[in-house]
């Protein structure tokens, strides 16, 4: 007995690959990004300047100008403005500045927004106005009054050799923390109040504290933010010259904004050496920059896709 077969079903031709829709390209996109690359290289070109320069002598391009094309190229100005101005004792003057300020800044500013925001302190949006009002203050306004209460406060030897807050690293320290801070507690507190609170109300019932909910909860967070702001403070604070040029006088504390005029001649300055030596003291900031992009950037477009 046969079993009948049920018959063969027609089988369908592959269906074709859909063409490719070319996304059309709009004018006015063009001209936006035709005039960012302007404005970028705008930003870049004298430091695309400076280190062309650095790598040239300057017998050639005092004879050929600076826009000339090159001749001989070499590291030489490098290894002689790393030697001739001291570099490496400035750059630990300037680590001893810069990244307490940063670390103390960031831990403050962080706590006190904290406590405005999180905590629903009475007179909080008073307290950050005043923070934010701080940053409109001019710094060469206090200049001379934080020069003369420097002076008459007394710190002890180990602290600091003229036995004031004068002439030492912490003056320009305290300086950095203060002007820095009102514009910490803006960013975050205003960051501080686009997480979800839900988050924090359900670890005050597993019994959370303040210092719990502030270490644990909300300070990883606010990576992004603190990132952004860690870049932003060592920058500033590393690239600043005015404050440890007026609160420190002893040449050996000076921060590395200052070896650069070790490298000016009494009667001639090479610009080319200067160059070099503008180079390596920009470095640091682009490492920092580089080690903390991705944070920076997460930081920077915060918010960008609410509504």
């Amino acid at each position: 007995m046969t079993v009948p077969t049920a018959p063969a079903r027609p089988v369908a031709p592959p269906t074709p690959p859909a063409p490719a829709v070319r996304r059309r390209i709009r004018p006015g996109r063009i001209g936006v990004h035709a005039f960012l690359m302007a404005v970028s290289l705008a930003f870049l070109a004298p430091l695309l300047l400076a280190v062309y320069a650095s790598l040239r002598p300057y017998d050639e391009t005092s004879e050929h100008g600076y826009f000339s094309l090159p001749r001989h190229l070499s590291l030489d100005y490098y290894r002689q403005a790393f030697s001739d101005s001291g570099m490496t004792k400035y750059f630990v003057n300037t680590m001893i500045i810069a990244v307490p300020g940063v670390l103390v800044t960031l831990f403050l500013g962080s706590f006190a927004a904290f406590a405005l925001v999180r905590l629903r302190m009475r007179g909080g949006l008073v307290l950050l106005m005043f923070f934010t009002a701080g940053n409109l203050l001019p710094q060469q306004v206090i200049v001379t009054p934080l020069y003369v209460v420097f002076n008459r406060i007394p710190l002890p030897y180990w602290m600091s050799d003229s036995m004031t807050m004068y002439d030492s690293y912490w003056a320009v320290v305290v300086v950095q923390i203060g002007f820095q801070l009102g514009f910490c507690v803006f960013v975050l507190a205003n960051f501080m109040r686009t997480l979800p609170r839900e988050i924090l109300e359900a670890a005050i019932v597993d019994g959370a504290g303040v210092w719990t909910q502030y270490w644990r909860i909300t300070l990883p967070l606010c990576r992004p933010a603190l990132a952004a702001l860690g870049t932003l403070q060592f920058t500033w604070m590393y690239n600043d010259f005015l404050w440890a040029l007026v609160f420190i006088s002893d040449g050996d504390k000076l921060p590395i904004t200052s070896a650069l005029n070790n490298l000016r001649g009494q009667f001639f300055t090479d610009y080319n050496l200067l160059a070099a030596g503008s180079v390596i003291v920009a470095l640091p900031t682009l490492v920092v920059f580089l080690l903390l992009q991705r944070h920076f950037i997460a930081g920077l477009t915060l918010g960008a896709g609410k509504g």
